[in-house]
């Protein structure tokens, strides 16, 4: 397929100027922020609470205000929003109606991928972790990239950073076509799954959009050959490949799990480049830094030094991030909400090598809207779980739909595996008391979710050591 022209920043950010960030404490949002002030340029910032994020955006030097204002717009060169601010935030509103641009968050951030030579990593699952690979093995090569990555790379501290130099690392969200607006050089897509159809309304319509992703794309297409959908596009595009399948341009072998880690071998068209130790559980996982590294090599980064900076990645927050050891027993949360990354989260805790006796795994339904669509595709997520205890579905701002609940979940498994154990559990204090009860000597709890499922292990370990507490003192008493 021929190549297109890539798409045009809407601003010039090479000459410092005023920008205001509207939810600059929102997802996504505070990276845009840090960015732009780390830059040059001079930003405000408001948010309709404070919170933790909002002190690291304010030691950015981005100048915070809590509540929203038409002042701050004023004087401004642009400001820029995302998806969850509405029309009529009266910032945006005042911008229209004094005539300063206004830009939806994927034009700030195309803004920012024009001021440097940009990399991307898009697709449905692993886009965090694998840019967050990509990243630190280019600061390893001495590369210095600049970065914006949906989750705070634990290595790093941070989720962004502007370095000024050549490289800019960016994750590419496909959710409302951001990703299509970019001006990038090359980009990783790491896999094509069924999600935010209220954008696109059909998955026709999402490979589609990929399509055209990559048709915009000068520099390296590195797409990962295990998953079918990529394979397609990558031989439509003449793309570099990577995984575990055969026929994998950057394939991962002699794939060896032992506590919590994998060690495997990368070979370049049948050739053994070397070997990688890789700190992190999940088969998926040696697939993102297979990817990351095939795309290091593309830019010239020598093998050694792409495994060296694999062997100390410190993960991204939120991915299988052990929260706490309780009693012999592990707490883990991760990010997973949809069956795919259930499914790959799981499947790495079961053969990760730690030995854990039982996985016990708690879902958190996010979306009335995404559940609506896709329940029935959880039936099959839970596979390796010994224990599975679902909840109530969080929201995240989305409207009650008649009938959509999480015992939805339930029944899907139920129907589809009537041996699982399950547990239906929506009420959180029941939720806590029951973890904290049930959980043993060598269990893994793996809790997964994208809304306040993220407290989950710090609620059950305190009710734990409450327990303990309060056994102690009636000891003491009736001594």
């Amino acid at each position: 397929m021929s190549l297109i022209a890539p798409p045009v920043a809407p601003l010039d950010l090479s000459v410092p100027q005023r920008l205001h960030v509207v939810g600059a404490g929102g997802p996504g949002m505070s990276a845009i922020a840090i960015v732009l002030a780390e830059m040059g340029h001079t930003v405000t910032g408001s948010d309709m609470r404070d919170r933790p994020v909002l002190d690291r955006v304010r030691a950015a030097g981005v100048d915070v205000h809590v509540g929203h204002d038409r002042q701050l717009v004023h004087g401004c060169a642009a400001i820029t929003w995302s998806t969850a601010i509405p029309e009529r935030n009266i910032e945006r509103q005042e911008a229209i109606a004094v005539g300063v641009p206004s830009l939806h968050r994927s034009g700030m951030l195309a803004s920012i991928c024009a001021q440097a030579k940009s990399l991307a990593v898009a697709g449905t699952h692993g886009k965090t972790t694998t840019t967050s690979m990509l990243m630190l093995i280019l600061s390893a090569a001495g590369l210095r990239p600049s970065f914006v990555i949906g989750g705070d790379v634990t290595d790093m501290g941070t989720g962004a950073q502007w370095t000024g130099g050549e490289w800019f690392v960016v994750e590419a969200d496909e959710s409302d076509g951001t990703h299509l607006t970019l001006p990038l050089f090359g980009s990783i897509i790491t896999n094509i799954d069924v999600d935010h159809l209220e954008f696109w309304g059909s998955f026709d319509a999402i490979l589609d959009g990929f399509d055209r992703y990559l048709a915009q794309i000068p520099g390296p297409r590195v797409l990962c050959a295990d998953d079918p959908h990529c394979a397609a596009l990558a031989t439509r595009h003449a793309a570099i490949t990577y995984g575990t399948d055969s026929a994998a341009e950057f394939r991962a072998v002699d794939i060896v799990a032992r506590n919590g880690s994998y060690t495997f071998t990368v070979e370049h068209r049948g050739v053994a480049l070397g070997s990688i130790d890789l700190p992190l559980r999940g088969i998926h996982n040696v697939r993102n830094a297979t990817g990351a590294l095939a795309m290091a090599c593309s830019v010239g980064v020598p093998f050694d030094v792409a495994s060296a900076a694999l062997a100390t990645f410190g993960g991204v927050a939120r991915r299988f991030d052990i929260r706490a050891v309780d009693g012999g027993a592990t707490f883990v949360d991760d990010y997973a909400h949809i069956p795919t990354e259930i499914k790959a989260v799981l499947a790495g805790a079961r053969t990760s090598g730690d030995g854990w006796r039982r996985v016990v795994a708690v879902f958190q339904p996010n979306r009335y809207n995404r559940m609506a669509l896709l329940w029935p595709e959880y039936a099959d997520a839970f596979a390796d779980a010994d224990i599975v205890v679902l909840t109530e579905i969080y929201p995240s701002g989305t409207t009650p739909i008649p009938g959509i609940t999480g015992k939805l979940v339930v029944n899907a498994v139920l129907d589809a595996h009537p041996s699982t154990r399950v547990v239906w559990l929506p009420n959180r204090d029941e939720l806590v008391e029951y973890l904290s009860r049930e959980l043993g000597d060598g269990d893994v709890c793996v809790s997964m979710g994208c809304g306040d499922i993220e407290s989950l292990p710090d609620e059950v370990v305190a009710r734990r050591v409450a327990r303990r507490a309060d056994r102690a003192a009636a000891g003491q008493v009736i001594g």
